[in-house]
């Protein structure tokens, strides 16, 4: 165990979070897993034993730092964090709920906030490694019927990117993730066609191989779906909001 690297994801349990820590295990890393459900967490570790759960709320700021002061106890050195908490309501997003918009930056803006508040002087002082936060494409531009979903991921996008600037100079590697749409328990609440959509051990492939080959700022998959958001994400608003209007006619949304 001690010589392999150590990887902590957050939002292990399902999803990406749960495809990635398979990838990083099934490749001899050793992976601190954390998220809420433990029984979830403890089901990873009977599939692979470098798989090591650590249960945690992301909402709670003193538990990540017990959290990850837990890890770096028992594991010495940690190489990477990827941090994946991620949640979406889209039937609430339908109307406006401060509840649920609440809800949405406390877990996907302020839970990756609190993570990163829990290793920021671990990496300060070790001057190497690599932090990778998960946003999503949905934070290129306001989408309908996901103000809080997008505004959290939006959030998220410049903050790594000023993140990016502070890290180089500790020659600590920042990475942001952006995946398109995924097959998740998340994406299964969606009522409208995901062009593109990939499995999490597709994204899970695109985002180890980012990480490990150091590939860029920026991790963005599937390919022809994130371009075409990049290309709409330097459209004028007038033009975007017409070809946004049109589609959502066409599938009556």
């Amino acid at each position: 165990m001690e010589d392999k690297k150590v990887i902590w994801i957050t939002g292990a349990s399902t999803g990406i979070g749960k495809a990635l820590a398979l990838k990083f295990a099934k490749n001899d890393w050793i992976v601190a897993a954390s998220a809420r459900r433990e029984n979830l967490l403890n089901e990873l570790n009977k599939e692979n034993s470098n798989i090591h759960p650590f249960p945690l709320d992301v909402t709670n700021k003193d538990q990540c730092k017990t959290v990850f002061e837990n890890i770096l106890e028992k594991f010495k050195n940690i190489e990477i964090c990827v941090f994946s908490t991620g949640i979406h309501d889209p039937q609430s997003e339908k109307r406006f709920n401060l509840e649920k918009i609440r809800k949405i930056m406390e877990v996907n803006y302020f839970g990756v906030m609190n993570s990163i508040n829990s290793i920021y002087e671990y990496y300060n002082t070790k001057k190497s490694g690599q932090i990778s936060i998960v946003s999503s494409v949905a934070g290129y531009r306001g989408l309908p019927a996901a103000g809080a979903y997008c505004a959290s991921k939006s959030a998220l996008t410049s903050f790594t990117e000023s993140l990016h600037f502070e890290m180089k100079r500790k020659n600590v590697r920042v990475s942001l993730i952006s995946p398109g749409f995924i097959k998740t328990p998340m994406t299964d609440k969606n009522d409208f066609p995901m062009p593109m959509i990939k499995s999490p051990e597709f994204a899970a492939e695109q985002i180890y191989n980012g990480l490990i080959k150091k590939s860029g700022f920026e991790i963005h998959f599937p390919k022809a779906f994130t371009f075409f958001m990049k290309f709409l994400k330097i459209l004028p608003n007038s033009i975007y909001f017409r070809f946004l209007e049109k589609g959502m006619r066409k599938i009556n949304y």
